[in-house]
């Protein structure tokens, strides 16, 4: 099972380099990119990357400047909702199982940048 913790993921505030994800949708910052090597979560970042070129998502203009992806995971299974806001859900995917190492997480989708709310 991974292991990762909240504080470790605190440490990263900007970043130094930018990490092309293989489907070419975004870039992920230093927080990200250790997010998927160390929590073994690059299917996470796979998942964001793959809607991209959902109708949903390219023909919102508000999802152009930004999208909250949020992880809620409970009993080894998850919920990866897409916000506009922090009200205002555009999609849901049910993940049944997942070893994911934290309970919840945020990112943010900008300017094709995918980072951790605090390298915000």
């Amino acid at each position: 099972m991974p292991e990762l913790t909240e504080s470790e993921l605190r440490q990263f505030i900007g970043t130094t380099a930018y990490h092309r994800h293989w489907l070419g949708a975004f870039v992920l910052t230093d927080g990200v990119q250790y997010l998927a090597e160390k929590g073994e979560a690059h299917w996470l970042i796979d998942a964001i990357a793959s809607y991209q070129p959902d109708t949903r998502v390219k023909n919102d203009p508000m999802l152009q400047d930004f999208q909250l992806w949020e992880l809620a995971v409970e009993n080894n299974s998850a919920v990866l909702t897409l916000l506009r806001d922090t009200n205002d859900p555009v999609l849901t995917q049910e993940i049944e199982y997942t070893d994911f190492p934290l309970s919840h997480i945020k990112l943010y989708l900008t300017q094709k940048v995918l980072m951790l709310p605090n390298e915000y």
